[in-house]
């Protein structure tokens, strides 16, 4: 009996198919009332996605007392390789306090970290689970040619005033300015004000808003006064050169300078 390439290619398939995988679980929410009248609402939900590699699991978990501001809430994702029964112990399973998290461009996983008044983002890759950075702009992702599509993140992470970490303690910091790929940081350059008052109010969260932009080959990272006050603009422009950032040729406001920020 003579095979077809086509059936050759069938039975080929069949010879290594995976046995089919199911999975499901559920979402739930209570909602309680106590004897004072307050009520607490408690959200666990449940959501499944794919990438090339990975089959993900994200549950989010929230507690919050109705009316007040802020909540308790923690984000779990769970990873395994995409022809892994997930009843297995997964590749990894990651646990991190925040609102929210996306998966990025099938690469990073970013939890939304802001569970009171203050936004900020941790940054992970998804292969791993490892950390990258934190930020308190919104993730900025960008294509540094226009031939190819080669995929750059930015962000910029503000200290508080009880930092642990001693390089960013000195009051003259305003911030560290992180340049990455999906696998790796690039570039941490941090961001110095000599005059510590005008550090202090880059610092701020309540009073000053901040944006990052890629515009004409730079990053563009700008401060706003919020309102009441006058906006006072303060903005500073760093070229991406080689796949690196340009420090020596970045454009800051007077008494303001950028280094290349040491190793952990």
């Amino acid at each position: 009996m003579r095979l077809t390439a086509l059936a050759l290619f069938t039975l080929a398939g069949l010879a290594h198919a995976q046995p089919p995988i199911h999975s499901e679980s559920t979402s739930t929410v209570d909602l309680t009332t106590a004897a004072d009248g307050s009520q607490t609402v408690e959200i666990r939900n449940i959501s499944y996605e794919v990438t090339e590699r990975l089959l993900l699991r994200k549950t989010t978990r929230s507690k919050q007392v109705l009316g007040e501001i802020g909540m308790e809430a923690t984000i779990t994702l769970d990873a395994w390789p995409l022809d892994e029964d997930p009843r297995h112990k997964p590749q990894y399973s990651l646990t991190v306090a925040g609102a929210d998290g996306q998966v990025i461009d099938k690469a990073l996983f970013v939890v939304a970290r802001g569970l009171e008044e203050t936004e900020w983002w941790s940054v992970y890759k998804l292969d791993s689970g490892q950390h990258l950075f934190d930020t308190y702009v919104p993730l900025l992702n960008f294509s540094i040619s226009r031939e190819t599509v080669t995929t750059r993140y930015a962000g910029f992470e503000v200290p508080p005033d009880d930092t642990k970490d001693v390089r960013l303690k000195p009051p003259s910091v305003v911030g560290v300015l992180t340049y990455a790929s999906e696998d790796r940081i690039i570039r941490e350059a941090l961001l110095i004000c000599e005059d510590p008052k005008q550090a202090q109010l880059l610092r701020s969260y309540a009073d000053t808003t901040r944006t990052i932009a890629f515009v004409d080959g730079a990053l563009k990272l700008s401060f706003s006064r919020n309102y009441p006050s006058p906006p006072n603009a303060v903005e500073v422009r760093i070229p991406v050169l080689r796949d690196d950032l340009d420090l020596v040729h970045a454009q800051l406001p007077l008494r303001m300078h950028l280094a290349k920020l040491a190793s952990r």
